[in-house]
């Protein structure tokens, strides 16, 4: 149960994924003005403060995937004795395949605030560079390591109609490729998006195939693939029958429907309209 909201506040803030330019404005006056500062890798961050100019006076706690559930609660303690904690991680947004979502649901079970100072991620940037669908879109992260349960994980996604977007590392992208391009199909497009905002940024297009037999090539870097959903199946066109007659009877023209209607359905215009004439 949700209790009183206290007076401090927890503050989830995206950090840059490469380029330093990309910290915001209220990234650097949190970095220098909270009282608690949980970060993933305590030096990176201090090397971040450092690039941008920013003097640390507050407690930095080191606050990752391996300690998260025990140091949760002095994050908690912090705020809710009204201090200013500020959650960062290595780079991107803190809960987005990297620590956080355990506190923000904790936080929210002790009534502590939470907000969040937005910025980079990594995979809204791939799916923006990807020139892949962007109006429906779905985040899964890194896929399992060990190949069997990563090729079970993939086969679950073979019909997902919506943009797919994953993590993965530089010495198992190849694979993962290739586990990818039979699970979804050689042709299906997709998109690796490697080192982005960064000096050696780059962004390889075109069928995982392709894809894959590029990537047995020792790439490098922080990695990112798109991956198209797959297109949905055909509807026959007897299906629609009932939509074309119900439009056509209050009035609508029949060449009118049917052309709407097999463009978005993909089935052929012709079957659908002789269909018609036929149950007419």
């Amino acid at each position: 149960m949700t209790g009183a909201a206290t007076g401090g506040v927890i503050v989830l803030a995206a950090t840059p994924i490469g380029d330093v330019e990309d910290a915001s404005a209220r990234l650097v006056r949190l970095l220098g003005e909270a009282d608690l500062i949980a970060a993933e890798d305590t030096r990176r961050l201090r090397a971040l403060a450092s690039r941008l100019g920013v003097q640390l006076s507050a407690r930095v706690l080191s606050y990752h995937e391996h300690n998260e559930h025990a140091r949760t609660e002095t994050v908690l303690q912090a705020a809710s004795e009204g201090g200013t904690v500020l959650v960062v991680t290595d780079a991107g947004m803190p809960a987005v395949s990297d620590p956080g979502f355990r506190l923000v649901r904790a936080a929210a079970e002790a009534g502590v605030r939470v907000t969040a100072a937005p910025g980079p991620s990594a995979a809204l940037t791939a799916l923006a560079l990807s020139g892949l669908p962007s109006d429906r879109f779905c985040f899964e992260g890194f896929p399992p390591r060990k190949p069997g349960e990563r090729d079970r994980a993939l086969a679950t996604l073979a019909t997902e109609q919506r943009t797919m977007i994953f993590f993965e590392s530089p010495h198992r992208i190849a694979a993962t490729l290739q586990a990818m391009a039979g699970a979804f199909g050689p042709d299906r497009a997709a998109a690796v998006c490697r080192e982005l905002t960064k000096t050696y940024e780059e962004v390889r297009r075109g069928p995982l195939a392709a894809l894959a037999e590029w990537a047995s090539d020792q790439v490098r870097g922080e990695l990112s693939i798109v991956v198209a959903g797959a297109a949905p199946d055909p509807a026959d066109p007897q299906d629609l029958l009932a939509e074309v007659l119900r439009r056509t009877e209050a009035g609508e023209r029949l060449k009118d429907v049917t052309a709407e209607l097999a463009a978005v359905h993909r089935v052929s215009r012709r079957e659908l309209y002789e269909a018609a004439l036929r149950a007419r």
